[in-house]
C-alpha cells in the first residue's frame, strides 16, 4: 500500500521535471524574435564558454534587415544574415584579422563555421539555440548595444 501511495505522489514530479525545467518549449525562430537583439554566446557544444581575461563572450546582432554583426571572440564579424524555413546563416561573413591565444581561436571557428552554415534557429524564452552537424551554440538574449 505504501509504495503505492508514494508512487502516486512521486509521478506528478517525475512529469514535471520532464516537462523542462522553465516550462518554456523551443519554436522556430522568426525574424521578429531575432532582429533587435544582442545575442551574447553562453554555451558551445552545451559546454559553458570560458575564456581567459580580457576576452568577453561572442555576440551577434541582428538589425531590421538582417544585417549581422558581433565580436566572435577575437575578432570582430559582419555580413547579411538570411533567415530561410527556420535555418539562419550569415552570408559572406567579413572579420577582422588579429591574432589571439589558443583559446578565443579556437571559440571564434566554431562560431563563424556555425554562423556562416545554414544552422536550426530555435527560440525558447530569451534563449537562441543555433544548431547544424557540426555544433550547437547557445545565445542569452540581452538589449541591443
Amino acid at each position: 500500500m505504501k509504495k503505492r501511495l508514494l508512487t502516486v505522489l512521486a509521478l506528478p514530479m517525475i512529469l514535471a521535471a520532464c516537462a523542462g525545467s522553465n516550462g518554456e518549449s523551443s519554436k522556430v525562430a522568426t525574424e521578429g524574435d531575432l532582429v533587435n537583439n544582442n545575442w551574447v554566446l553562453t554555451q558551445v557544444d552545451n559546454k559553458a564558454i570560458e575564456l581567459p581575461e580580457p576576452f568577453k563572450a561572442p555576440n551577434l546582432e541582428l538589425t531590421t534587415d538582417m544585417s549581422a554583426n558581433g565580436h566572435s571572440g577575437c575578432n570582430r564579424y559582419f555580413g547579411q544574415a538570411e533567415l530561410n524555413d527556420g535555418q539562419l546563416r550569415i552570408e559572406k561573413m567579413g572579420m577582422t584579422m588579429m591574432a589571439c591565444p589558443a583559446p578565443a581561436m579556437e571559440m571564434e571557428k566554431n562560431l563563424t563555421q556555425t554562423l556562416t552554415n545554414w544552422s536550426e534557429a530555435k527560440i525558447s524564452g530569451s534563449v537562441l539555440t543555433l544548431t547544424n552537424t557540426n555544433h550547437t551554440l547557445t545565445f542569452k538574449r540581452t538589449d541591443a548595444q
